[in-house]
């Protein structure tokens, strides 16, 4: 591995870009490849076999591409398959966790909702960090069916979202939860309406930039952080049609993208 190489990210489909867009704001000078599989979004409703398997293919292909460290941007990835990617693959490797330890700092009523899809819910890793912050707070996992769609689809605010939104906020906030943590990558990108039916006296809070400054930590431990001045490059692949992958992503990143196929470099 050499600093100069690129950095791998990549989620289940778009919502991964929530935290790439993290890293680049806080490492601007890494070249950065970001992998969308939204031909088989969501990871959420898919066997641990499954995501195994496709988070191996795209493993293989950022080898394929050199790069020093891989992160993996998506909740369900982690939960189902992170463990054993980690004994395949010997590279520096960051993983997504739902920010529950701050959460339970902020909270004032002690309460806390957390808003994932329901494998990261139902996962040995969420549920050791459910009870590893149990006696500070009393912690409430909502799953979100529908939501990781609408974001795929570029849909952040239509009528269908809100009222999505609205069904999955509403019983925390009727509990009497002051902080909401966004669980899925994709999340981020629906804070808005999110923070509107929440209200202003609710925290909404995410794990993208402290998996940025844990990316930072470990490549300076490693020696890899890039010593280049000049802007980094970012690379976007998927395994969706290119013309509605170059849509989507182009608007949730905030300018004109061109993806690239990944199978046109690894069989899928």
């Amino acid at each position: 591995m050499h600093s100069k190489y690129p950095i791998g990210v990549f989620d289940s489909g778009v919502g991964g870009l929530s935290v790439l867009r993290e890293i680049h704001q806080l490492l601007p000078q890494e070249d950065l490849i970001y992998v969308a599989d939204s031909a088989h979004v969501p990871y959420g409703d898919k066997s641990k076999e499954f995501i195994l398997e496709r988070s191996t293919t795209i493993f293989e292909f950022f080898l394929s591409q050199k790069v020093k460290a891989i992160v993996v941007a998506c909740n369900t990835a982690t939960a189902a398959a992170v463990k054993e990617l980690r004994g395949i693959y010997h590279l520096p490797m960051v993983a997504m966790e739902p920010a529950v330890k701050p959460a339970a700092e902020k909270t004032q009523t002690g309460i806390v909702g957390v808003l994932a899809t329901s494998r990261t819910i139902n996962s040995n890793n969420f549920q050791i960090l459910f009870a590893r912050f149990a006696d500070q707070a009393l912690i409430i996992p909502q799953a979100c069916p529908g939501l990781v769609d609408q974001v795929e689809q570029g849909d952040l605010d239509s009528v269908e979202t809100r009222a999505l939104v609205a069904q999955y906020v509403q019983p925390l906030l009727e509990q009497n939860a002051d902080v909401l943590v966004l669980g899925c990558t994709h999340y981020p990108f629906l804070k808005p309406v999110i923070q509107e039916i929440a209200g202003v006296h609710v925290q909404v809070i995410d794990s993208g930039a402290a998996i940025a400054r844990r990316l930072h930590h470990l490549l300076g431990h490693h020696g890899l952080l890039s010593d280049g001045h000049q802007i980094g490059s970012v690379q976007f692949y998927s395994s969706a049609e290119n013309g509605i992958a170059d849509q989507v992503i182009s608007g949730l990143w905030g300018s004109r993208v061109k993806t690239g196929k990944m199978t046109e470099a690894v069989s899928v």
